[in-house]
């Protein structure tokens, strides 16, 4: 953890100047049709792209936690992508993010979650960010697995599913939903956190914020930048393969009914004729 302190404040959240490093990911635009390319059986992602919806609750409380510390500090986002994502990223950037950080490389397309896990905790390791945020989940393959892999590539404990988060004495307190009530739980930092998006309500950018997006730092860094080795990224560091793709079963003969007043007897007609009742 950095330890630079502005003197005569005591230790807490307020004295504390952080590196706050947010993982974003670029998905599939939300009112788009989605589907899986044929030829390399993976999410086609040819189409218009938008920031994770669920990243976007983890850049909110970013800026939250920084502007708790009087805007000291910094708010860094961090992905791996394509050059596209970088558009993504920029309303990160626009809600009041200090810079962006892309590892875009031909060698890391196709990771899976092991492999994209290795690219980012070496970006990651770059930074050495005093606290690391995600969103939960994806939500174009809501794996929401990947803030564990990553926290355990870089040795470091993680809370998840926070739905309040509070940082101060050098330590991240988190309240967590269950069936049951809230569970607290604590870490030391640095550490990683993944919220929920019942944490906050993200902020709109504004149009300033939108403008001066565009003249912050945005770095694109290969794998080799982050060190990272090229044999475990990509489809050769993956542990998944997808083998084929097949289209959903037919879901056999329906009959439609339209309801004249009858339909209640249409429909028991129909379940008697097949023997379902």
């Amino acid at each position: 953890m950095s330890d630079n302190r502005r003197p005569g404040v005591p230790d807490g959240l307020d004295s504390l100047i952080m590196k706050i490093a947010v993982c974003v990911k670029q998905v599939p635009e939300a009112t788009g049709q989605r589907k899986i390319d044929p030829s390399s059986k993976r999410l086609d992602r040819s189409g218009e792209g938008a920031l994770n919806q669920y990243d976007v609750n983890a850049v909110e409380e970013a800026l939250r936690i920084k502007e708790a510390n009087g805007d000291q500090g910094e708010v860094v986002l961090i992905s791996l992508g394509p050059e596209s994502a970088l558009d993504a990223m920029r309303k990160g950037l626009a809600m009041g993010a200090d810079r962006a950080v892309l590892v875009s490389d031909a060698a890391a397309a196709g990771s899976d979650l092991v492999a994209t896990s290795y690219a980012l905790a070496q970006a990651l390791a770059r930074e050495s960010a005093d606290l690391i945020l995600f969103g939960q989940q994806s939500n174009d393959s809501d794996g929401a697995l990947l803030w564990a892999a990553v926290a355990d590539r870089l040795k470091l404990p993680v809370i998840s599913q926070a739905a309040e988060l509070t940082i101060a004495g050098g330590k991240a307190r988190a309240k967590r939903q269950t069936e049951f009530g809230y569970d607290v739980v604590e870490a030391t930092l640095p550490a990683v956190v993944a919220v929920s998006d019942a944490i906050n309500e993200p902020r709109y950018p504004s149009l300033k914020g939108i403008m001066g997006a565009k003249k912050k730092p945005q770095d694109i860094l290969s794998l080799a930048d982050i060190g990272a080795e090229t044999g475990r990224a990509g489809e050769a560091g993956s542990r998944t393969e997808v083998l084929t793709l097949n289209a959903p079963p037919s879901r056999g003969s329906s009959q439609k009914i339209e309801d004249d007043g009858s339909a209640a007897e249409q429909i028991l007609a129909f379940l008697v004729e097949r023997k379902l009742v």
